[in-house]
């Protein structure tokens, strides 16, 4: 068949046909060196499978995750430990955060629980150098700390117009300086220095349109995304990429009185919600983590930064 095509390209459409003829060189594989013959096999998609698998490979990693603690920290935690990386556990609640390593430990990963408040940067720096100590220079900063808060919800007798300020920057700085600005501070300048990282911060879909009720929450969340495409760019130079993740409705502590009665029925939020997601359901903190370890991968991800990958059911897609 080759040397047909090859015969043909004193024809006209000679270019094409020596295009075609090379494509099917790559695509078949020598049966007899000595005639030259061959036959059609999958060579090139088994070669190429070990390849693909190593793109997701974090074996060389040491990954911070502040807020594993909680349930989508916790996930993608354990998401990262199950592709190859060192995972720092950060949190407040130490009884919590040895659980959580305690069950990377028992699927095989490594895994070490660092006590750390988002909030503050003595103790972010603390738990650094701690973590260099024990696993290494970190090359990937989760950012999963933040949530809501009901004294900034506006509901029943709750207006907009009543919220106090202390209570505004209380939610405010939690999910934009917890959860982003001093953690990149403290993790990403050694990023800089060592000329490579990925940050990964955790956004909403009340970034993109400010959801009802929860107005510090939306306000902090659009911040996150702007503060994410500046450090994108600043540090980008220097092999650092910085993105985010938009989670849609995934249950959790943050956000439970809200899309649950006390009886575990969904309330009419959570069925307005439901009803404006095409598909039609709330999502497993486990479906995160394929997103998580696609950005902290530079091989997967070298050249992507500054961007945000939605995980919403298409919530955000949705329209009348």
């Amino acid at each position: 068949m080759i040397a047909a095509l090859a015969a043909a390209a004193d024809t006209p459409h000679k270019p094409e046909l020596q295009r075609t003829a090379l494509r099917l060189r790559r695509a078949l594989v020598p049966l007899d060196t000595t005639n030259n013959t061959f036959h059609f096999t999958q060579r090139r998609h088994f070669q190429q499978t070990p390849r693909i698998m190593n793109l997701f490979d974090l074996s060389n990693e040491v990954a911070v995750v502040i807020g594993a603690t909680g349930i989508l920290g916790g996930k993608l935690a354990e998401g990262l430990a199950t592709a190859g990386a060192k995972v720092a556990v950060l949190g407040r609640n130490a009884e919590r955060g040895e659980v959580r390593v305690c069950e990377i430990i028992k699927a095989g990963g490594q895994a070490k629980f660092f006590s750390a408040d988002a909030m503050s940067r003595e103790s972010l720096k603390k738990a650094h150098e701690e973590i260099r100590s024990s696993f290494g220079a970190p090359t990937i900063l989760v950012n999963a700390a933040g949530g809501n808060d009901p004294k900034v919800t506006v509901a029943g007798e709750m207006k907009f117009e009543n919220i106090e300020l202390e209570h505004w920057r209380a939610n405010f700085e939690m999910n934009l300086v917890g959860g982003v600005l001093l953690p990149c501070q403290e993790f990403g300048p050694a990023m800089v220095a060592q000329g490579r990282g990925s940050i990964i911060n955790i956004a909403s879909v009340s970034a993109h349109i400010p959801l009802s009720r929860v107005v510090a929450y939306s306000a902090s969340k659009a911040a996150v995304l702007s503060l994410t495409q500046f450090l994108s760019r600043e540090w980008a130079p220097k092999n650092v990429r910085v993105n985010s993740i938009t989670p849609g409705f995934f249950p959790a502590e943050q956000n439970r009185r809200l899309l649950f009665n006390e009886d575990g029925s969904p309330t009419a939020r959570a069925q307005s919600i439901l009803g404006h997601t095409p598909m039609g359901r709330f999502g497993s903190a486990d479906e995160l983590i394929g997103a998580a370890i696609f950005l902290a991968s530079g091989k997967a991800s070298g050249f992507v930064t500054g961007t945000d990958i939605r995980v919403d059911g298409g919530f955000l897609s949705q329209t009348i």
